[in-house]
């Protein structure tokens, strides 16, 4: 992987001033509903942009302009109506500044909300064009990028990993050679590497957020350990992906970045799809990201340098692309079949769902690692999905294959002090909520339909 340097939008920016204030809005329902709008300055420019923002958010509906699709079955606007509020209730009690959750039916967005604002210093409230990061969502693309090579004969999921990374032979093992790490290892995160990417600082200010260089991994290649046999259990490893990463660009001669936009984002006309730093015409559609300090969100930057974990954490999307990606993995798009296909097939997708170690309960019930995917057994019936966490973005995709249907949510605040919110909590909540109260509803629509 090549070297990455930010070239702007990077760092921290400065902390400013807030004085708290509230603008009640209405969404298309009569529903009332309240929104933070905190300036950081009294500045004529700073006022001008609130005042901006706030004429957007009066006019913006609570569900996304986008009609319900027709063939939604009875009962899901209620059900969407009632988890949608209640998760805004839970997103402005907690002071979150920003978020998206959307529902996935027949291969599109069948609903959709969009939360609070994308950026209050420029004062652009979230909408569909909103981009945001996903931080470890990004893994699953890496992993059917790593299955494309495989069904095209490049490499086997049994390879040992340092064929295609040479420089993990200075990895000790105590629990054997190294040529016994296979790439299945690495996608099902059973390798035994550690969890964080590099546990060396990064505490200060001035440490960049991840490696920048393949060097530097390499240089600690020899202070590096398996920490359990190979395969035995499961402990989740950035490191074993960014080796996946690695070893897509040895085997294909492409830049990471460059075979994805080629092999994928093309193909499934994901056009605003993109990672690390916002491409100049995208950046009035860039999300922030705030950490909360005494109470108050403090900016870190539209952009931020993922270097060389891009593969396990690099990608900056609008839902709408997501929704693309969800709608692959589920293929019921009908009129892109062909392409899904040319992406990856329906068996090597499926092959990824399959359970290769046990991690263990969960709120969606028991959970187990596929090839890169969480497995959930939720109440008899299989979910699959993934979560993302990277400076203040907090992400998950959730998809019930039996019905073809599935989830996205996202927001843009989490970390600080003692003062930050429970950004986890309410994305888990709320993918409790829809596997729960969403999800059957199509279950119940595909036994009506059965002679």
């Amino acid at each position: 992987m090549s070297p990455k340097t930010l070239s702007r939008n990077s760092g921290i920016e400065p902390r400013g001033i807030w004085t708290a204030g509230e603008a009640t809005l209405a969404d298309r329902h009569g529903t009332g509903m309240r929104a933070r709008l905190v300036p950081f300055t009294t500045s004529p420019i700073r006022i001008a942009a609130l005042i901006a923002a706030t004429l957007a958010l009066l006019t913006s509906p609570l569900i996304a302009p986008a009609p319900l699709h027709a063939q939604t079955p009875t009962g899901f606007e209620d059900a969407w109506r009632t988890v949608v509020e209640e998760h805004r209730a839970k997103l402005k009690a907690e002071g979150i500044v920003g978020g998206t959750v959307a529902f996935v039916h027949d291969g599109r967005i069948a609903a959709a909300d969009y939360f609070g604002m994308a950026d209050l210093e420029s004062g652009r409230p979230v909408d569909e064009h909103t981009i945001y990061h996903w931080a470890s969502v990004t893994k699953t693309f890496t992993a059917v990028a790593v299955m494309q090579l495989r069904d095209r004969g490049l490499l086997t999921l049994d390879d040992p990993a340092i064929h295609h990374v040479p420089e993990l032979r200075e990895v000790h093992n105590p629990f054997g050679p190294m040529d016994a790490i296979t790439l299945r290892h690495l996608l099902s995160h059973s390798a035994g590497f550690r969890s964080p990417t590099w546990p060396w600082g990064g505490s200060e200010e001035w440490h960049p957020h991840e490696p920048t260089e393949w060097s530097q991994l390499v240089a600690m290649m020899p202070y590096t350990r398996i920490h359990f046999a190979p395969g035995s259990r499961y402990n989740y490893s950035n490191p074993g992906i960014v080796f996946l990463g690695r070893t897509i660009e040895a085997v294909t001669g492409d830049v990471y970045e460059a075979y994805m936009d080629k092999n994928l984002f093309r193909l499934l006309d994901m056009r605003r799809s993109y990672f690390d730093v916002t491409p100049w015409h995208l950046l009035e559609h860039r999300s922030n990201n705030y950490r909360v300090v005494d109470g108050r969100p403090v900016a870190n930057g539209l952009d931020f340098n993922t270097g060389i974990t891009v593969s396990n954490g690099g990608l900056n999307a609008p839902v709408d692309d997501l929704a693309k990606w969800v709608a692959f993995l589920l293929d019921r798009a009908a009129a892109r079949r062909a392409s899904h296909e040319q992406v990856l097939s329906r068996s090597s997708l499926e092959e990824m769902w399959r359970e290769v170690v046990p991690i263990g309960d969960s709120p969606l019930g028991p959970e187990a690692m596929g090839l890169s995917f969480f497995l959930y057994d939720h109440e008899g019936r299989k979910l699959v999905g993934h979560t993302g966490s990277q400076k203040s973005f907090r992400s998950f995709i959730l998809l019930d294959p039996e019905t073809g249907v599935g989830a996205i949510g996202v927001v843009n605040t989490a970390g600080g002090d003692e003062t930050a919110p429970a950004s986890e909590r309410i994305l888990t909540e709320l993918r409790v909520r829809i596997a729960q109260e969403l999800f059957p509803l199509f279950r119940h629509e595909i036994r009506a339909d059965e002679p």
